[in-house]
């Protein structure tokens, strides 16, 4: 008797047998839903003469989404369905997203690639005209270096220590004004930061144009990157790993050198490295402080200087073919650039990170 209860199937609400495995789409439905909502658009941007590809893109999202939403109600339920709207939602902002990003390395590698070559990268435009041939951007290439390394050492210290500071030791009405002041610094133009410079430095203390100028202003950009993001990642150190320092005896500011920083080192490196790469395409404090020249200037502190984002201005400026060549030559070496250190950080982020025993 017992044996034959068992055997029976499982029955709903309205006694018909039930089945526990719920009817789901095949695996491959969300990209054959995709290409049917991409030959969907093609066809109504045809239809419709639309002359954008974006309205295209656009239209075949939103199919995707009402598709998808659609088929998974009839097939899954409700239930299952809110999940997919979510989750192709995400899709569609995720590729919104990269589609520009893409498109921008694209366009900067095919059309900077005619130019980009070791002569290219070791020689300057000195002596040349702009509605010359040839050229190069080495002159640039090593005034950016420059300009950006002097700022790296003249913020990242300081952010470092400030945000030590506010994480550790900083209670009270000047922890709370240091805050203050690093939210407003966050939000300043860069044009801002070049008057500031250019007023004190150039104009009331009569030093001339420099390289070290521009990475004064630059400095004054990076340092609350730097500030925001070794905040955020000394806060993530868990209290436990101070605490268990601090029981042993060992000084406050000895924990932090040794304990707190060594655990936070990855994240605090990556977000110098977004600070970098923040500054190293300014163009506006370059135009007031450095003052751009043609010609190699190896020595930041004196006369006037040229840096990639400049350079750039300069020969789209010039509104010439042989100008806009060497701009978008010039804009790919500035995305390398920005790519090498990024890739530095994180392998100076994964050496120096703490090793932990199996």
């Amino acid at each position: 008797m017992s044996n034959a209860i068992l055997d029976k199937p499982p029955v709903d609400a309205s006694g018909r047998p039930s089945t526990l495995r719920q009817a789901r789409l095949p695996r491959w439905a969300p990209a054959a839903i995709a290409l049917l909502s991409a030959a969907l658009g093609i066809g109504a941007g045809l239809l419709g003469d639309l002359s954008s590809r974006a309205q295209w893109g656009l239209i075949a999202a939103v199919l995707f989404v009402a598709l998808t939403f659609t088929l998974t109600t009839v097939v899954e339920g409700v239930r299952q369905a809110k999940d997919r709207l979510a989750t192709s939602l995400v899709w569609v902002c995720f590729i919104a997203a990269i589609v520009p990003l893409a498109s921008l390395v694209w366009e900067t590698v095919a059309r900077g690639a005619e130019m980009f070559d070791l002569y290219f990268l070791t020689h300057s435009m000195s002596g040349l005209r702009d509605l010359q041939p040839g050229g190069g951007v080495y002159h640039a290439l090593v005034g950016t270096v420059q300009q950006v390394g002097l700022a790296t050492l003249i913020a990242a210290p300081i952010g470092l220590l400030t945000a030590v500071y506010l994480v550790e030791y900083g209670r009270g009405t000047l922890a709370k004004a240091v805050t203050f002041f690093v939210d407003v610094m966050t939000g300043i133009p860069s044009i801002v930061a070049g008057l500031f410079v250019l007023s004190f430095w150039i104009i009331m203390l009569d030093f001339g144009y420099s390289g070290w100028a521009g990475a004064m202003a630059l400095a004054i950009l990076m340092m609350p990157i730097v500030v925001r993001s070794t905040e955020e990642m000394l806060k993530l150190v868990p209290n436990e790993l101070r605490e268990a320092s601090l029981a042993l005896g060992v000084p406050k500011w000895r924990t932090i050198l040794k304990v707190v920083l060594p655990t936070a080192i990855g994240g605090i490196t990556t977000g110098v490295m977004l600070a970098v790469a923040r500054i190293a395409g300014e163009t506006a404090p370059v135009m007031l402080l450095v003052f751009g020249a043609q010609s190699i200037n190896t020595n930041p502190f004196e006369d006037p200087q040229s840096s990639l984002p400049y350079f750039i201005w300069q020969q789209f400026k010039a509104g010439n073919q042989y100008a806009y060549d060497r701009a978008w030559a010039a804009a790919l070496v500035l995305i390398a650039f920005v790519m090498i250190l990024n890739l530095l950080a994180r392998g100076i982020a994964r050496w120096k990170a703490p090793k932990t025993g199996h």
